[in-house]
């Protein structure tokens, strides 16, 4: 069994939650994950951890958290520079960034992959793309053949076509996606719903306005 601590009290951290103890349903007895707490600053926890009622307690903030033996931290943030921020911070304490994979992502056993990894239900990983480290995928995500994704990525039901090169630090929205061989910098935004079909460079928000009038049609009859 996997001791595990959550770095989240979010969303983000109710949703890893929710695919660990789903995940726990069908594993192994020596896959399984026990959960042994939640790691967040004060103003986080007071935000959220009552809300979503998880079992498990919260430890400490990650400035008191000091890495034992026999454990890991799964990194359960949304906000990508905050995510970039608790990288850094537990790599200084030498604390080990475990990854989690749903047991329902498709993947090849010898995915060139790096550390600290999650996928969530129903994602795709296929063959011959190369994937960083510290990347959070929530369900029904793709990483296509031939495509190289860098660190510290997240994609919300998001996905790359084949041979798409992704930088790092890069937020991809609900339903955002893009099309075979474009390029995509570093530290960028691609808003919800986004189809991206030109390269995009660094620190970039891309978006459209989807409707200038909303407009509603009554039922008659």
């Amino acid at each position: 069994m996997r001791n595990v601590i959550i770095l989240g009290t979010g969303g983000c951290a109710s949703e890893v939650t929710f695919y660990i103890e789903d995940n726990n349903k069908l594993a192994k007895e020596e896959n399984k994950i026990n959960i042994l707490g939640y790691i967040d600053y004060a103003d986080h926890i007071e935000d959220h951890y009552k809300k979503y009622n998880f079992k498990a307690p919260v430890l400490c903030d990650i400035d008191s958290y000091e890495p034992k033996e026999g454990e890991e931290v799964l990194i359960a943030v949304m906000d990508i520079g905050f995510r970039e921020k608790m990288i850094n911070a537990l790599k200084s304490k030498n604390a080990t960034i475990g990854s989690f994979f749903h047991h329902t992502v498709v993947k090849p056993d010898d995915l060139n992959i790096g550390e600290g990894n999650i996928a969530g239900p129903f994602c795709m990983l296929e063959k011959y793309a190369t994937i960083g480290s510290y990347n959070l995928l929530t369900s029904y995500c793709f990483i296509s053949h031939d495509c190289v994704v860098g660190d510290n990525n997240f994609f919300s039901v998001a996905g790359v076509a084949g041979s798409v090169k992704v930088g790092n630090n890069n937020y991809f929205g609900i339903r955002s996606f893009t099309i075979p061989g474009v390029e995509i910098g570093n530290n960028n935004v691609i808003q919800a719903g986004m189809c991206v079909d030109k390269n995009v460079k660094d620190d970039t928000t891309v978006f459209y306005r989807f409707k200038e009038r909303i407009m509603a049609i009554p039922k008659v009859g």
